[in-house]
């Protein structure tokens, strides 16, 4: 009865808004059959990524007050933002009208040319980043649980890229965002795991004999501080990152009032617990030293583990395997493209006509990432200028737009005032973001060779 009810959902909506022919997309990946919990795990394995082991260095460039506000006012706003697109997205599903992506909403409130030519290829460009960042990070974490093992060993890092790569071609045939909802609890409690076990560790090395001498002090100075909080902001505004709120909240079983906001608050019950925690305890430990790769590189100095080697080798376990699971999130909104594109919308979803397309353009999708990742070790510094242009505009601004526009009656209420403030400010922090880390890539690209064996 669910699969039926939510089959026949997405053709309503998607025949309101106009399409000449069921949309393949939005039939076989973004099925409404979830509960608010599932809409939960989902919007937690997207937030909450091992990018949240790097907070620690965002604090390093903010100081104790700096960091600790950004990431507050950060969380609050995107919480807000969420929040605005959930109650946009009730509103056209009691008109009749339910969208399930972004590029719907854009089309819908601002018009098709905002959906085709800039929101759509924005998301798509976000979540591919993440993917080849992903993909990156595991081959990383494989590389450290193998140098465990073997100190002296041969292997490069290009070769457990691959590695990684092949598990995640395999991974992405699951064939619906809802198909997920497993993984995605597992998910769920490995960000917690390894979020606590990186806590634990910092305080361990903070109290040890063998404690990094504490400097809270921001190191940049003129020039370089006024561009080191920027390009922080940038990285928080990342970690804080979704960008498929429609998606999500697309595979929500109607009737849907009011269940995003409970998955919203699911969601943020971990986001605090893991950011904060992570945050306080890796600059408390390290200071100014953090490292901007992440938290787990202060746990090694100069080849030698500052804990011990299992316990190094559980967190890097969780990583991966919750570095995994995000990584098919942000599959998702790419797997509706390529299923509109080269699927059946008139026949079965597990037809050979179906399966077999399905089957080589995912698979293409991750052979493309894994490439990338390979050439592009040093992803984490394009990714932050992927979050200054992208994930700010899509998270931060858009929902107060898509609100503004959508509740125009309301145009002259405190909460229109209040999307225009955090829309105007939003923008100006993504201009000069978008400086900074293009100014940080460039500073750091004399570091980095294509290939390398970082």
């Amino acid at each position: 009865m669910a699969t039926g009810a939510g089959e026949d959902t997405l053709r309503n909506s998607l025949s309101i808004s106009g399409s000449k022919k069921p949309d393949a997309g939005a039939l076989f990946v973004l099925k409404s059959e979830g509960s608010w919990w599932h809409c939960g795990y989902h919007m937690t394995t997207a937030i909450v990524a091992p990018v949240l082991l790097t907070l620690p260095y965002a604090f390093a460039l903010l100081g104790w007050i700096g960091g600790t506000l950004c990431l507050t006012v950060a969380g609050i706003v995107t919480f807000y933002s969420y929040n605005l697109l959930s109650i946009v997205l009730e509103h056209f599903t009691q008109l009749g009208r339910r969208q399930l992506r972004f590029r719907d909403m854009a089309n819908d409130i601002l018009g098709p040319r905002w959906g085709i030519y800039f929101v759509g290829p924005l998301q798509l460009v976000i979540c591919y980043g993440a993917v080849i960042s992903l993909i990156l990070l595991n081959g990383q974490s494989l590389k450290y649980i193998y140098l465990v093992f073997t100190s002296n060993g041969s292997m490069k890092l290009y070769q457990f890229i691959v590695i990684s790569g092949g598990f995640t071609m395999i991974m992405a045939q699951m064939p619906s965002f809802h198909s997920l909802r497993h993984i995605n609890f597992i998910s769920l409690i490995l960000c917690i795991a390894y979020s606590a076990c990186a806590t634990i560790g910092s305080i361990y090395i903070g109290y040890s004999r063998n404690a990094p001498m504490k400097d809270y002090s921001i190191s940049e100075i003129g020039i370089g501080h006024v561009f080191g909080f920027f390009n922080a902001f940038s990285l928080i505004a990342t970690t804080y990152g979704n960008g498929m709120i429609p998606e999500i909240q697309a595979t929500i079983a109607p009737p849907v009032t009011g269940k995003m906001l409970k998955g919203l608050m699911l969601c943020y019950c971990v986001v605090i617990l893991t950011f904060f925690s992570v945050a306080i305890s890796g600059y408390w430990a390290f200071g100014n030293q953090s490292q901007a790769s992440s938290i787990l590189a202060n746990f090694i100095v100069r080849g030698t583990p500052l804990l011990p080697p299992w316990f190094l080798l559980i967190i890097n376990t969780f990583t991966l395997l919750q570095a995994l699971a995000c990584c098919l999130v942000y599959l998702q909104p790419i797997n509706v493209v390529l299923e509109n594109q080269f699927s059946d919308p008139k026949k079965s979803e597990f037809s050979s006509r179906n399966v077999v397309p399905r089957l080589v353009f995912r698979s293409l999708t991750v052979i493309i990432a894994t490439l990338l990742a390979t050439m592009l070790p040093f992803f984490g510094d394009i990714m932050a200028m992927i979050g200054a242009f992208g994930i700010i505009p899509l998270d931060f601004i858009l929902p107060m737009v898509f609100y503004n526009v959508t509740f125009k009656d309301l145009r002259r209420g405190f909460v229109c005032w209040i999307n225009v403030v955090i829309g105007v400010a939003s923008a100006v922090l993504a201009a000069i973001g978008a400086v900074a880390s293009v100014r940080q890539l460039v500073l750091d690209s004399g570091k980095y060779q294509l290939f390398a064996d970082m």
